[in-house]
């Protein structure tokens, strides 16, 4: 065998043992969450089998299993209504930001549509996400149809159902055709944990993109974030900062108002910065343009993995949230 086969043959083997993906949103770290593979099926979407997809720092984007790529910071909507969720999403897309998230209950789809069209930004680089609530389910094309018509922005990123329920899994059927018809990009559910997961997938065609759950420093469901990132799915957090009643006890917490201190950056950012390194989204809340704008800005610092370990150690299992 010539001199040159072998060569070739050798690098092949070790692409083979090692692996040759670019992975460029890797991080290293103590961003432990996030780092995975990026393999695409040849339809362009992230094979099932591969684990966490990769947060790209870079771009503050994740590469979802729809093949879409959805921000990994952006703005909850929960009790924002009328021009105070106009005023908010149009604070966001100004700082940067270019994820939203609503929903039917919250009552304010109108306003961030009417942000969304109103704003500077081109639709393709904003990444709305709604959700059904079970009382829809019924009738979930209805629900979906509706959804498209308040927010009227074109097409829907990513539609969540937002609690288990009655007729869920016909609700989530009908978000699959939605998906084939071109109503949806991206689906996925909301406050499904892993009893609830493993009765719900087998009976579903289209793997979720993103479950959404309750995640904070109090709340912060080890067991449960793993679970589902190997399934290849995004893991959205919401309440971030405990839920309403929980926020100054969190930002107060000695642990964190320290971490903070050290970095010259605010309780918020700790907060936030600590759920990105493990591989989860952050939504945060606020009507506050200021605030809006600091949580937006986490991507300048790292934390060690030592001040990962001293906030993994203040849960509590506490959840504030009913569902």
């Amino acid at each position: 065998m010539k001199k040159e086969s072998v060569m070739v043959l050798s690098l092949l083997l070790a692409c083979m043992l090692t692996g040759c993906s670019s992975n460029q949103g890797e991080v290293s770290g103590s961003n432990r969450g996030a780092v995975s593979s990026q393999d695409s099926q040849e339809d362009g979407t992230q094979d099932p089998e591969s684990a966490t997809a990769v947060f790209d720092f870079e771009t503050k984007t994740v590469r979802l299993n729809s093949g879409y790529d959805m921000p990994v910071a952006g703005l909850g909507t929960y009790a924002l209504s009328d021009e105070e969720c106009f005023n908010s999403v149009t604070a966001l897309l100004k700082s940067g930001g270019r994820l939203i998230d609503t929903a039917s209950i919250y009552g304010n789809e109108e306003s961030v549509g009417r942000a969304v069209r109103e704003s500077d930004v081109p639709r393709e680089e904003i990444f709305v996400t709604t959700k059904l609530y079970p009382n829809q389910f019924t009738d979930p094309e209805v629900a979906i149809d509706e959804a498209l018509e308040k927010l009227d922005i074109a097409y829907i990123d990513l539609m969540l159902l937002h609690h288990p329920g009655a007729n869920d899994v016909q609700a989530y059927q009908a978000m699959e055709q939605a998906v084939q018809d071109g109503k949806l990009r991206s689906i996925g559910l909301s406050n499904w944990y892993i009893e609830e997961l493993e009765d719900f997938l087998p009976q579903i065609t289209i793997q979720p993109a993103v479950v959404q759950n309750e995640i904070h420093p109090y709340y912060q469901e080890k067991e449960v974030i793993p679970y589902i990132q190997n399934l290849g799915i995004a893991v959205n957090g919401y309440s971030p900062f405990g839920g309403r009643g929980h926020t100054k006890e969190l930002f107060e917490d000695k642990v964190i108002s320290q971490i903070a201190a050290a970095h010259g950056v605010t309780s918020a950012q700790v907060v936030l910065r600590w759920n990105l390194q493990r591989g989860v989204i952050v939504i945060p809340g606020s009507g506050n343009p200021e605030h809006i704008r600091e949580n937006q800005d986490i991507f300048g610092f790292e934390l060690t993995e030592e001040e990962m370990e001293q906030i993994e150690a203040l849960d509590r299992g506490e959840k504030h949230e009913w569902y």
